[in-house]
């Protein structure tokens, strides 16, 4: 094996031959030329796999074929296609975007990297994704199947969100695309970090950067890229009041907090302590009770879960960030009339987190428990 990593032309050479074989070439937006098609997919496929990206990108481009009709279009209806696809900040960030390039560009995307970071939601690396696959040009990209694979070949030590490594990774992206076909070596980078050099048990037996990768000669492959200093995730704990119809219905109310859930609908959401207690529970039913306006038998249901809650396992969500338990009090209303700051609808008429719809499970589980027997006692239930 050599000791001689390759740089520059040969790399990409290397790199867009192996592509054009065994790269991924049937992803709906790839060979369009079409700069909203590839913005939009690279958006989605921040921190999300493509298999998930691709239905949620078909339903996008049938609700806004343009970027024009994205920009017109209500935020609510943004969100509510992206709920369910998480780290919703970029869903806030696109529609900021499609309305820049409608009111900075007359509706077109710009074509130089420098004005296309200009734009919300659009990083050096997105940019340079667009300028390449869209417009042939040249231009680095650095998303983290690339710098796994930078890392390894070059036997880059540190972790690559260290701004040093990221300094040096840049300069390795700089260096190595190509003047010509920018856009064929940089999906080849990308196919190469997510189908051949993945994050574990990486096919190197069929990589083309095989013989002169300075990880596999030096057995370091399963050691880089170096990973990031694990920080704890902050434990937080909700009581969750579902309010049901016999319709379907769910009371529900929007996000307004800046947070995770910001502008999405989900039901009324209490923090609370780890421990609880009858009195915190009871006093809480009574603040939700006057805060809704419910009536006195809604109240008095409430209260009878009460001890049941008590024994409800911790249903736990995790988040990269955060790491969220609930406990649900869940019970039927008689009308969606008359509950106070509330919009009684199905679920699906407005954008909720994907954690709801768990929540709603979870409750129908519960509810079928009292009637076949008792509530788990098990001190944790993983909502997946």
């Amino acid at each position: 094996m050599s000791a001689n990593p390759l740089t520059g032309e040969a790399f990409a050479h290397a790199l867009v031959t192996w592509q054009a074989k065994h790269g991924r070439q049937h992803l709906p937006w790839q060979h369009t030329g079409d700069a909203y098609k590839v913005w939009l997919s690279e958006v989605m496929l921040q921190q999300t796999q493509v298999s998930t990206v691709l239905g949620y990108y078909a339903r996008f481009l049938e609700a806004f074929p343009s970027v024009a009709d994205l920009a017109a279009a209500p935020e609510e209806t943004v969100m509510h296609l992206w709920a369910g696809l998480g780290y919703y900040s970029r869903a806030r960030n696109l529609h900021a975007c499609a309305k820049q390039v409608v009111e900075r560009f007359g509706g077109q995307f710009p074509r130089t990297v420098c004005e296309l970071s200009s734009l919300p939601g659009i990083g050096r690396s997105t940019a340079g994704a667009i300028a390449s696959l869209a417009h042939g040009l040249q231009a680095p990209i650095l998303d983290g199947n690339v710098k796994r694979v930078f890392c390894r070949y070059y036997a880059v030590d540190g972790n690559p969100e260290q701004s040093a490594v990221q300094k040096q990774l840049w300069q390795i992206a700089s260096i190595n695309v190509p003047v010509e076909r920018a856009g064929q070596y940089n999906q080849a980078l990308m196919d190469l970090g997510a189908t051949c050099c993945t994050p574990k048990k990486p096919n190197c037996k069929v990589c083309p950067l095989m013989q002169t990768c300075e990880a596999l000669r030096k057995g370091m492959v399963d050691l880089l890229p170096a990973p990031k200093p694990k920080k704890p995730r902050p434990n937080v704990y909700f009581l969750a009041l579902l309010l049901r119809t016999p319709e379907g219905g769910l009371g529900m109310r929007m996000q307004t907090g800046k947070g995770v859930w910001f502008k999405l609908w989900t039901p009324p959401l209490m923090t609370c302590e780890p421990v609880l207690d009858m009195l915190t529970l009871q006093a809480q039913c009574d603040a939700w009770a006057e805060e809704l306006g419910l009536p006195l038998a809604v109240l008095r249901q409430m209260k009878g879960q009460c001890a049941e809650l008590l024994e409800q396992p911790w249903l736990i969500h995790e988040l990269t960030h955060r790491k969220m338990h609930f406990r649900v009090l869940a019970l039927e209303v008689p009308a969606q009339e008359g509950i106070q700051g509330l919009f009684m609808g199905l679920p699906g008429d407005r954008p909720i987190p994907k954690v709801v719809h768990k929540l709603l499970a979870h409750a129908d589980g519960l509810a079928s428990s009292r009637n076949d027997g008792p509530v788990s006692q098990q001190h944790t239930l993983n909502l997946g």
